[in-house]
């Protein structure tokens, strides 16, 4: 069962960045987007295993550090030619508060 968990404020998601956040599901990066939309992936590429959250958000994808795999934000499918796909999370924000939806308990 997914509970929702509030986990930081808008403002702590720098523009067009991300933070990094530890659950008891890994680390998962919150992704900040130039308009303000915020998205939830593990932070970790499928391609290397390279940490999404040093990459380079732009529009609604962020490029992979290691070796600049394009991963969109709102399902962490990595963008063709590339294949495969992070896991994503649910999220909302109210009032500046990002919630996250976790199976389980959050650290």
């Amino acid at each position: 069962m997914n509970t929702w968990h509030e986990v930081t404020t808008l403002e702590k998601i720098p523009p067009l960045g991300a933070r990094v956040i530890t659950t008891n599901q890994g680390d998962i990066a919150l992704f900040r987007t130039a308009e303000g939309d915020v998205f939830a992936l593990r932070d970790r590429c499928p391609h290397k295993g390279g940490s999404l959250s040093q990459g380079i958000v732009f529009g609604r994808k962020v490029a992979c550090p290691l070796h600049n795999w394009n991963i969109c934000l709102e399902d962490g499918k990595a963008v063709k030619p590339d294949v495969g796909c992070t896991r994503s999370y649910p999220v909302r924000v109210e009032n500046n508060v990002v919630y996250i939806s976790l199976p389980g308990a959050a650290e």
